[in-house]
């Protein structure tokens, strides 16, 4: 049985799943629309596996953002197995198609969304991206989870760059019933700084941290990254916990661009994709992954809170293929 159907078979008989299952299917429309539809026509159009077939199938993938150099690698792959396994029935392909995409994400890998917080003690999460990406929202969305999941929580504002930047997370803080600390000092560190000393007081369990959303300037961001991380550690040991890097789904490449930048300036630990829902592009997952091998913590699939989840590929594949 191919992964697919595997993963089919099990979230059709388990009502636990239906609600995550909703957000997925609804969060990827748009690809679905789009790619999914693209995909299926080349059943009806080509009667058998030929170079053309793969040629169209390339020019689709790419067009899903899965981006060139993994499609490559991909379609080669898929000419392999096509080979070996003599395999001539398009609806047979299909599966194999999914089964093949799964796998570029898992890559024989262990891999979890869950974030790496260690009960009873002090947490940080240090929260990177350029500007406009949703980081603050994400902060607040994550924040929010966390809170009714039990644990006390803190919202510290990192960024102070951007004007605004610190009435929008005390904003968010108000509202999802976030501690916060915060001021108008220039230097993060030094408001970073502050802020841990007072989660310790307050017997905080998870620090969400902000940060300014720079990156014409390399050196001078990892400058400053470093010396957040070194005033972090210094106060929390074996922290950050978490570095996340938070990537609009919208903006496609530019977004695979951010993520090789970032991971060449700070330690990525996740990244958090925003607007998934709003792109027909949703194949960026798997070019992330491909691309920077740093895997995908959480997904923004809708504008309400409890819209930004864990990610879980299997549920990924399903929500975009269930009509293949």
């Amino acid at each position: 049985m191919s992964i697919f159907n595997k993963i089919k078979n099990i979230f059709s008989k388990e009502e636990e799943y239906k609600e995550d299952l909703n957000i997925y299917e609804e969060g990827l429309e748009k690809t679905r629309d789009e790619f999914v539809s693209k995909l299926s026509i080349l059943g009806v159009k080509y009667t058998k596996i030929s170079d053309e077939f793969y040629d169209e199938l390339e020019e689709i993938l790419i067009s899903a953002d899965i981006g060139v150099n993994t499609v490559i690698k991909f379609v080669d792959e898929l000419k392999s197995r096509v080979k070996k396994e003599n395999i001539e029935n398009f609806e047979y392909l299909k599966e194999v198609i999914v089964d093949e995409l799964f796998m570029i994400y898992v890559s024989d890998d262990i891999l979890s969304s869950k974030l790496n917080i260690i009960p009873s003690t002090l947490n940080v999460v240090l929260f990177v991206g350029v500007n406009g990406v949703g980081k603050t929202t994400s902060i607040a969305k994550i924040g929010n989870k966390l809170i009714k999941e039990g644990k006390k929580v803190m919202f510290i504002a990192g960024d102070t760059f951007r004007a605004g930047a610190v009435n929008q997370l005390k904003e968010w803080s108000d509202k999802v019933g976030a501690v916060f600390y915060g001021d108008d000092r220039t230097d993060p560190s030094a408001v970073i700084y502050d802020g841990l000393i007072k989660a310790k007081e307050e017997n905080i369990d998870v620090v969400l941290i902000d940060t300014a959303g720079r990156l014409q300037n390399k050196s001078n961001l990892m400058k400053e990254l470093e010396k957040m991380n070194k005033v972090i550690s210094e106060i929390v040991p074996n922290n950050p916990c978490e570095t996340l890097l938070v990537i609009d789904a919208t903006t496609g490449q530019n977004g695979i661009s951010q993520a090789k930048s970032f991971k060449e300036i700070t330690n990525i630990t996740g990244i958090i994709l925003t607007k998934l829902d709003g792109t027909a592009k949703g194949g960026i997952v798997l070019a992330i992954r491909e691309t920077v091998n740093i895997p995908v913590k959480f997904v923004g699939l809708g504008e309400k809170e409890t819209d930004l989840v864990p990610f879980d590929i299997e549920k990924y594949i399903y929500g975009l293929f269930k009509e293949f």
